[in-house]
């Protein structure tokens, strides 16, 4: 596997060798706005596959995204070919329905190291959720964003990652109430502890999410990647676009109800994917916003 072919693939073309803060923040935002979080493979009937060959070839090679195990894998494995201090953690994602943390670690993260300093990247969350910088690891403290403030709590060694939302703004009114968009203007997004962890340890869950009925995954196609404003989303058949804080402390969020004929367009148009099987949209009943 080539290094520069994935920078090439990110567009990143700066400094490979200043292991610093504003590099690794440098990386983390060109992979979020040049490779997708979504589960395109579950509904074209192909595998969401763990090892960083496959991964590489599909990512980097095949121009397509992933999700969190995936797209974090890859950014564990080029943040650590360049030299970096990193650490794979694992995630308990918080469900709202639910008011819980997931039983079972179903989310994998970053620890990265720099300085004497301990900061947390995640480029696998996707949609109005996911950070577009190092999070410091230090509790109680806010870090403002574009998209959010975010916040991370630690009791008794298990650190939460919260977010505070801004207020939004949807010109669709059919779209108000959409189930897709997020009510809470306070939202917690998952705990983890900082014991190392690898890759194996995702398997099992790695086999659930993707064949389990109970599963988010299999329930919904999803599509999401971070623009230069804001995040674009496809759903099932719903396109999403929005833009933060574009006036007001308010975030802009517009909707589109596409035909199965314009998903392979805005695929391509969009999010710079083009598939080799057809995609069966779906938009079932699990909780899923953006």
């Amino acid at each position: 596997m080539d290094i520069e072919a994935y920078f090439e693939r990110i567009g990143y073309t700066d400094s490979r060798k200043t292991l610093d803060l504003e590099t690794l923040t440098n990386i983390l935002q060109h992979q979020i706005r040049a490779i997708p979080f979504e589960n395109l493979n579950i509904h074209c009937e192909e595998e969401m596959k763990l090892d960083l060959k496959t991964i590489f070839e599909q990512i980097v090679r095949g121009k397509r995204g992933g999700w969190c195990l995936q797209v974090n894998y890859l950014l564990y494995w080029a943040l650590t070919t360049m030299g970096f201090e990193t650490t794979m953690l694992g995630g308990y994602v918080y469900s709202t329905p639910d008011d819980r943390y997931s039983n079972n670690m179903i989310h994998l993260l970053l620890q990265v190291t720099i300085d004497g300093r301990n900061y947390i990247a995640d480029a696998g969350f996707g949609r109005s959720y996911q950070m577009w910088q190092p999070l410091e690891l230090i509790p109680g403290k806010d870090q403002p964003q574009i998209p959010c403030i975010f916040r991370l709590r630690e009791e008794g060694g298990i650190w939460y990652l919260d977010q505070i939302r801004r207020e939004q703004c949807i010109p669709n009114e059919e779209f108000r109430n959409s189930d897709l968009l997020e009510k809470n203007k306070y939202r917690k997004i998952y705990s983890f502890t900082l014991e190392p962890r690898t890759i194996e340890d995702f398997a099992s869950v790695n086999t659930f999410l993707q064949t389990s009925p109970a599963s988010v995954f299999t329930s919904k196609s999803f599509c999401s990647l971070q623009t230069q404003e804001g995040v674009h989303c496809l759903v099932g058949l719903t396109l999403t676009s929005r833009r933060f804080n574009y006036k007001d402390n308010m975030d802009l969020v517009e909707f589109k109800t596409l035909t199965e004929d314009e998903v392979n367009e805005v695929l391509k148009n969009l999010f710079s994917i083009s598939l080799q099987k057809k995609l069966v949209p779906k938009l079932g009943d699990r909780f899923f916003t953006i």
